[in-house]
C-alpha cells in the first residue's frame, strides 16, 4: 500500500453506473485535472456498506466544492450496482447516488491498488489522487471498519493546502 503513495495511480477503465443511473464506462485517465477519491468497499447489499456509502453521498457537494470526485469501487457488476442504487434503504439499497460506482468483476483494480483480500473482496479503503494522477493519500481498513467523511475532507484540504496554498485559509 505505501508504495502507491507519491506514485502514479494505477490506471483502469471499467464498466460503471454513472450518477444519472445509466450504465457506461469509467476511465480513471479522464479524471486528470481533478482530485479523485477512490472508495473501495467489499460488496453491495452488505450490512455496513450502505450506511457508509450514503454518508459520503450526503456530502458529495462538499467534495465537489474542493474539485474532488468520489468514485466507489467493488467487485460487484454494474448491474448489481444499479440494482443496489434502485433498491430502497429498507431493502439494503442505497438509493440514488450522486457519484459513480465502478464494477471490478475481474478484481484487477483492487489487485492493482493492493487491497484485494483473499482473492475475494476489496478491503474498505480509499485513495486520494491529485489532478496530475498521483496517489497522495491512502487508507486501508479491515472489512468491519468504516471510514470518516470528515477525515476524507480534511485530507483533501491538507493536500490542496500544500499544492494550492491560496485555497488554505489562514488564522
Amino acid at each position: 500500500m505505501s508504495a502507491l503513495v507519491t506514485n502514479p495511480a494505477p490506471d483502469f477503465t471499467a464498466p460503471a453506473v454513472l450518477p444519472d443511473n445509466s450504465i457506461g464506462e469509467f476511465k480513471l485517465a479522464d479524471q486528470k485535472g481533478r482530485y479523485t477519491l477512490l472508495l473501495f468497499y467489499p460488496l453491495d447489499f452488505s450490512p455496513v456498506c450502505p450506511a457508509e456509502i450514503m454518508a459520503f453521498n450526503a456530502r458529495v457537494a462538499e467534495f465537489a466544492e474542493r474539485g474532488c470526485d468520489i468514485i466507489g469501487i467493488s467487485i460487484d457488476s454494474q448491474f448489481t450496482h444499479q440494482a443496489w442504487r434502485n433498491a430502497s434503504t429498507d431493502q439494503g439499497g442505497v438509493g440514488q447516488l450522486d457519484f459513480t460506482l465502478v464494477a471490478d468483476l475481474t478484481k484487477s483494480i483492487a489487485r492493482s491498488y493492493e487491497v484485494l483480500l483473499n482473492d475475494a473482496v476489496a478491503l474498505r479503503s480509499q485513495f486520494l489522487i491529485d489532478p496530475d494522477g498521483n496517489v497522495r493519500h491512502a487508507l486501508i481498513n479491515d472489512l468491519p471498519f468504516t471510514r470518516s467523511v470528515d477525515e476524507a475532507l480534511r485530507v483533501i484540504d491538507a493536500v490542496r493546502g500544500v499544492a494550492e496554498p491560496e485555497t488554505c485559509a489562514t488564522d
